[in-house]
């Protein structure tokens, strides 16, 4: 009921992932993202468990390839799920259960990767590749483009209702955490629209965070 990618951004070394699915709230039990390790969607008959566990896997030294290897060595029904992997050096990795739902699949290249289920066509996840490889610009820009792609290409089958991009970058939370729980209009426009007001404003958070006294004003009543 979901279709994803998780990414990296060669320039800046940041990474993103971004994922809509059918159900409610599928970002805030799919989507994982670590400064400085990598990036992890779990979906399909969701076990959350596995996104940090991929993360903290590759944060001891694994490759993405290698922690997927060793979730499917300790994680159960593992038959039910795909989980997808990203590390530091843009190498990705995907494990799809031969039980994920209906029309399912993934692809994969340098600094991306994709997959989903209960997919309109097979054809989805490598056209979600090529979104974000083919975008340009910030890393939140080329995952709008590729969640875009693959709900051009028939996204799911049925109507798409949540969405979520998430982006981290050096600090230890998401410089970016954008999430539309359920719509019944298209939630990644609505992330898209979420991201056209954030992303102006991202870099003054940051500043908020490290040094306030020196922070743009918060533009709001009151504020001097």
């Amino acid at each position: 009921m979901t279709f994803s990618l998780v990414a990296r951004c060669a320039e800046t070394g940041m990474f993103g992932l971004a994922i809509a699915s059918s159900s409610p709230a599928v970002a805030a039990r799919c989507s994982f993202a670590r400064a400085g390790v990598g990036a992890v969607a779990t979906q399909n008959v969701t076990d959350p468990s596995l996104g940090p566990l991929g993360l903290d896997l590759m944060q001891k030294g694994l490759s993405a390839e290698q922690a997927i290897e060793n979730i499917k060595g300790v994680a159960k029904f593992l038959a039910y799920r795909q989980v997808l992997a990203i590390d530091t050096n843009g190498l990705t990795a995907i494990h799809s259960g031969e039980n994920s739902l209906g029309i399912w699949g993934d692809a994969q290249a340098t600094d991306v990767a994709s997959g989903g289920n209960l997919l309109a066509n097979e054809q989805i996840p490598q056209l979600i590749v090529d979104g974000f490889l083919d975008a340009t610009g910030h890393i939140g820009d080329r995952l709008i483009a590729a969640m875009r792609a693959g709900l051009k290409a028939g996204g799911e089958a049925g109507p798409v209702h949540s969405a979520g991009m998430q982006i981290v970058d050096t600090v230890t939370w998401p410089v970016a955490d954008l999430r539309c729980d359920w719509t019944t209009d298209c939630p990644i426009d609505n992330i898209a629209a979420a991201w056209e007001i954030y992303k102006p404003q991202l870099d003054a958070y940051l500043q908020r965070a490290a040094d306030p006294t020196v922070a743009p004003s918060y533009g709001v009543p009151g504020d001097r």
